[in-house]
């Protein structure tokens, strides 16, 4: 009896020390969670500010999505820093503003490319948002306290290198050819058979005014002597032909 005293006693002893531990463990001061909060901040903005306007403005001009995407990737960013500082799940961060995409997108028609940044965007302010920076030190020992950690900032600041180095690689066609197509209304319809091709191409390059891969002849009219053509040519360096993906008169006047 007496050695079973002696444990419930030893274990008592053990639940108030892990209750004194859990009571005094570390925490940040304002200080370092401002100092977290801005370095956050900061580098989102920055790295969303070279991916939206060094690489999709220059090829798009379009200025509403250049407002939204930026502002998008500040809200993303505090709203993940805050629901993660408040252990609520991220998951439901994440599901409130596909409810806010779902409900301003489902009617309006936006062009993959538009969409592909919006979700790069997404993901850099998760990551930046979400990667601890400070760690505890000394926590066995009787000051433990929060720092800065290096190494957490260094992987988290080549983290965003890549995504941009990525999207350099891929906007200036490193790895794929940059080609185009324009559906053009022919009207010299004597010349789409095969036998005529050259003067057909031709033709095409003299009213066009570049040089053209290759052409497919599409719907033909005889009754209007017109035929539609779908040309192919390479576009040159730091060209875009994003234009062509305007169809309505709202779109051109938005950029």
């Amino acid at each position: 009896m007496i050695g079973i005293d002696q444990q419930l006693d030893s274990f008592a002893l053990d639940e108030d020390v892990l209750d004194v531990q859990t009571i005094t463990d570390a925490m940040m001061t304002t200080g370092q969670s401002i100092t977290e909060l801005a370095l956050r901040f900061l580098l989102n903005l920055l790295v969303c500010w070279v991916l939206v306007h060094c690489f999709y403005y220059r090829k798009s001009r379009r200025r509403d999505y250049y407002f939204t995407f930026m502002v998008f990737s500040s809200a993303m960013l505090l709203l993940l820093y805050m629901m993660g500082n408040a252990e609520v799940g991220i998951g439901l961060t994440l599901g409130l503003f596909a409810i806010f995409g779902v409900i301003r997108y489902r009617t309006e028609t936006v062009p993959i490319r538009e969409m592909t940044y919006l979700f790069v965007i997404i993901a850099v302010a998760a990551v930046n948002g979400l990667t601890p920076l400070f760690k505890m030190v000394g926590a066995f020992s009787d000051a433990p306290h929060y720092a800065l950690s290096p190494g957490s900032l260094g992987v988290l600041a080549l983290s965003n290198l890549l995504v941009i180095c990525l999207i350099w690689v891929l906007e200036n066609n490193i790895l794929v050819k940059n080609t185009s197509t324009k559906l053009v209304l022919y009207d010299r319809i004597e010349l789409i058979v095969p036998e005529r091709r050259a003067e057909l191409v031709a033709d095409l390059e003299k009213r066009l005014g570049f040089k053209i891969d290759s052409v497919d002849i599409g719907h033909v009219d005889f009754l209007k002597d017109a035929a539609f053509i779908k040309v192919t040519y390479t576009l040159d360096k730091g060209q875009s032909a994003t234009i062509e993906q305007i169809t309505r008169a709202r779109d051109y006047a938005e950029q």
